[in-house]
């Protein structure tokens, strides 16, 4: 059995260099957890396409997938295009659990991580986390 996957989901764009920090995420990621299998998929305008990457995996044997949603806050696209996309995708791989995280602007945590950055290079010396 091949290990769990993580998709690293995108809305995409025309622009090859947009993805860059989508690239650098994958090799962070990759760099905190070693043998992970990771890989970037888009939304629109890029390649590959979630169901594209999808397919991949599963013909590699993988049978636990995990979306990363790259978002920063919950529109159209992860409210009505994704559901759609995973409910054909999940019909289509029965047998692959695939599990969906909460889109990145909707984590406490990162939310605080971007407030604490802009307070440090606007000169400021503290933050207060989201919830406060």
């Amino acid at each position: 059995m091949a290990e769990p996957a993580i998709i690293l989901f995108a809305h995409g764009a025309r622009d090859p260099q947009w993805a860059q920090p989508f690239k650098t995420i994958k090799h962070l990621l990759e760099t905190k957890r070693p043998g992970a299998v990771v890989e970037l998929a888009f939304l629109e305008f890029m390649q590959p396409a979630l169901a594209d990457t999808i397919e991949k995996l599963a013909q590699d044997g993988h049978q636990s997938i995990t979306i990363a949603p790259l978002f920063m806050a919950q529109g159209g696209h992860l409210k009505n295009d994704l559901p759609k996309i995973l409910d054909a995708l999940r019909a289509g791989h029965p047998n692959i659990m695939i599990k969906l995280l909460p889109a990145v602007g909707d984590v406490d945590e990162i939310l605080a991580a971007i407030a604490a950055w802009i307070v440090s290079a606007t000169g400021g010396s503290s933050v207060k986390t989201v919830n406060q």
